[in-house]
């Protein structure tokens, strides 16, 4: 008689324990403007054109609140929204999804607090569920408790929200994350701040035009769109919009070139540099469904090596739309804020890169000048010059600009000027002023900066009427040349008002 054999199970179930898997989340990374930005995507994703954070100040007991007006949850929806990894991240989703992971609701939160309460309305029915680490903790099982309905001291804080016919609250408490020792609620009110900025980043999509599809607010104040393109300003540079790859792995991207810092107003530019600041916030912009992903990388492109974040390259921005069906390709992460392109459109992407840098760098190095006076194959003639020689790159002073070549011809002072001028190219600080560029995040000041109306108004009547009257140039010539040389570029209204008659003067 054959022996029967017991046969065993394929494998065991190893859940893991709750109270040590929790504490493991919390550390992703995520930021209070990271993890709120997560859950504003499931408010969209729930079709809500009004969301409303608040920041609630009461010390050790402060607490935050992200309200939508989106379709709700019913208890079921609820319960698998709390759930984590309900859904697989490699299934199919709607084109307005902006989720992966199934995850982002609760990790997004538990980095930040350590109780979590969603009350959620459909149907004209109520649904609360809620996760609270102290009590995971306090499981000797380790098991995953899933509490029903809000804590008696979170009730009131729910209580105005009952009133709205649909949509779903998300309510922070025990917020050991954000208020720790020595939090105060002047640094509440500067990481409101950073939050707004962030989100005005991430969604400013949704945020901008005229009807925008998305009312974001903070604590009652709207968040307003920042535009990292400055795409409705005359003076940016725009490539046609293009198609990146084949099939599936298609984006489509297009290059900006941002203005120099001189054809902008002083908060325009200010505003412009973004969160990071302007040479933080240069290279690549990756969407999802018009959510920004990436702001600023160049996500590892490069020839030879990977490009870094450099001053000559600041004012360059690449858009690039992926759809949300290629986060494995693109290696997105859980906290949606790093990307790395698939081998198909490395190539591409450099191509398009490489054009939009070169573009950036001539703007960069070169100084603004006014449209209404001269035609854009105008040049205007830089006093200083770049070359490479056999023992290296110099810089030297263009003897043939107009204001040099006038002193060098002067009979008297001529050789001295020259003298001098050597002695400035041979003891050029580029080391020096790399390195405070670099340390401060700005470019060195140039043309006036800073000076006073009227003492650019006496250099430049200098050399105007060195150029009339010393050279019998007619007037009108005389303020061409000196729309078209540098510094002098950057006040066309100056120039124009120069007499035309000198003798008058």
């Amino acid at each position: 008689m054959q022996q029967s054999i017991n046969m065993k199970p394929p494998g065991r179930n190893v859940p893991p324990r709750a109270d040590a898997m929790i504490e493991a989340l919390r550390g992703l990374g995520y930021t209070t403007a990271t993890a709120l930005a997560d859950l504003v995507d499931n408010s969209i994703s729930a079709s809500a054109d009004r969301i409303d954070i608040k920041f609630n100040w009461l010390g050790s007991d402060s607490w935050i609140s992200i309200t939508d007006n989106g379709k709700g949850m019913t208890d079921a929806e609820l319960f698998s929204a709390m759930r984590l990894g309900d859904r697989n991240p490699l299934h199919t989703r709607s084109a307005s999804d902006l989720g992966r992971f199934g995850l982002g609701l609760k990790t997004a939160s538990f980095s930040q607090a350590r109780r979590l309460t969603v009350l959620s309305l459909k149907d004209g029915k109520a649904n609360c569920l809620r996760w609270d680490l102290d009590v995971l903790a306090s499981d000797p099982n380790g098991e995953w408790r899933l509490l029903d309905g809000p804590a008696p001291s979170s009730e009131a804080r729910l209580a105005s929200f009952a009133d709205q016919a649909c949509g779903t609250v998300v309510l922070w408490e025990q917020l050991d994350r954000i208020v720790t020792e020595g939090f105060t609620s002047q640094h509440l009110l500067d990481l409101m701040d950073d939050v707004e900025r962030h989100l005005a980043m991430i969604f400013h999509r949704f945020l901008e035009g005229s009807r925008p599809a998305l009312s974001l607010r903070l604590n009652g104040k709207a968040v307003v769109a920042w535009d990292p393109f400055l795409s409705s300003n005359p003076a940016t540079w725009k490539s046609p919009v293009t198609k990146v790859g084949e099939g599936k792995t298609q984006v489509t991207s297009q290059a900006f070139v941002l203005p120099h810092k001189d054809r902008l107003a002083g908060r325009v530019y200010a505003d412009a540099g973004g969160v990071e600041g302007w040479s933080g916030q240069q290279g690549f912009y990756v969407y999802r469904g018009r959510r920004l992903l990436v702001a600023g990388s160049w996500l590892g492109l490069g020839r030879g090596r990977s490009w870094s974040k450099d001053e000559s390259h600041r004012l360059a921005r690449i858009r690039v739309d992926i759809p949300n069906d290629v986060d494995a390709q693109w290696k997105i992460d859980i906290r949606k804020s790093s990307a790395h392109p698939p081998a198909a459109l490395r190539d591409q992407l450099c191509r398009l890169a490489e054009d939009a840098r070169a573009r950036a760098r001539k703007v960069f190095l070169h100084r603004a000048y006014s449209n209404t006076t001269l035609r854009r194959a105008d040049e205007v003639v830089p006093v200083w010059q770049s070359k490479e020689t056999a023992t290296g790159r110099r810089y030297n002073v263009d003897r043939a600009h107009t204001v040099v070549k006038d002193l060098l011809e002067d009979s008297k002072f001529g050789s001295k000027v020259e003298a001098m001028l050597r002695v400035l190219e041979e003891t050029i600080p580029v080391q020096r002023i790399w390195l405070e560029a670099a340390e401060s995040g700005e470019h060195a000041k140039g043309g006036f900066t800073g000076e006073p109306t009227d003492s650019v108004r006496e250099v430049l009547d200098v050399f105007y009427r060195s150029l009339v009257g010393r050279k019998g140039m007619a007037p009108n010539m005389a303020k061409l040349q000196l729309l078209r040389t540098e510094p002098f570029d950057l006040y066309p209204e100056l120039i124009n008002n120069l007499p035309d008659d000198i003798s008058k003067d």
